[in-house]
């Protein structure tokens, strides 16, 4: 199929998981743990960068400790041939930690995280309404997180 990705291999698998644990653990620690050698990392590691498999490396944040506590999914329908025009105002929401476009009956999913629910409010009532493309949105307050996690390491294909 064009456009897809070759599908990873036990040591790429590996490699990802473990900076999925801790991004800031060194090449040398990574090779030991991966049980390959150094150069075998080092050129994995570009790879899976050149790839576009590991797009950066990010700190995971305690969203209520750095000061976002309140969060919500709003899912959002819009005029379906301005999708792009609704994608582009829609990123620019301020709190938006996620996007998706989604099937079923709502057009787009997206996780945003305030301070209190002031703020909330007005990105929800005011700034999701200002966009012309947006039709209408449904709001579903977070009352609990269990478990807040980087994306699972890739599953094998079936052999």
């Amino acid at each position: 199929m064009a456009g897809r990705h070759p599908p990873l291999d036990a040591i790429d698998r590996r490699l990802v998981t473990l900076l999925q644990e801790d991004a800031r653990t060194s090449v040398p620690e990574l090779a030991r743990r991966a049980e390959v050698g150094r150069a075998t990392a080092y050129a994995r590691l570009d790879g899976l960068r050149q790839r576009g498999v590991i797009t950066g490396f990010r700190a995971e944040v305690d969203p209520a400790a750095a000061g976002t506590p309140l969060a919500a999914y709003v899912f959002v329908d819009v005029e379906q041939q301005r999708w792009e025009q609704a994608k582009a105002a829609l990123v620019e929401l301020p709190g938006l930690v996620h996007l998706s476009l989604t099937s079923g009956l709502h057009d787009a999913v997206l996780l945003v995280r305030c301070a209190d629910l002031e703020t909330l409010r007005d990105v929800v009532l005011v700034r999701l309404h200002e966009i012309p493309e947006v039709r209408s949105a449904q709001t579903l307050f977070v009352l609990d997180e269990v478990r807040l996690a980087p994306l699972a390491p890739p599953v094998p294909p079936e052999a």
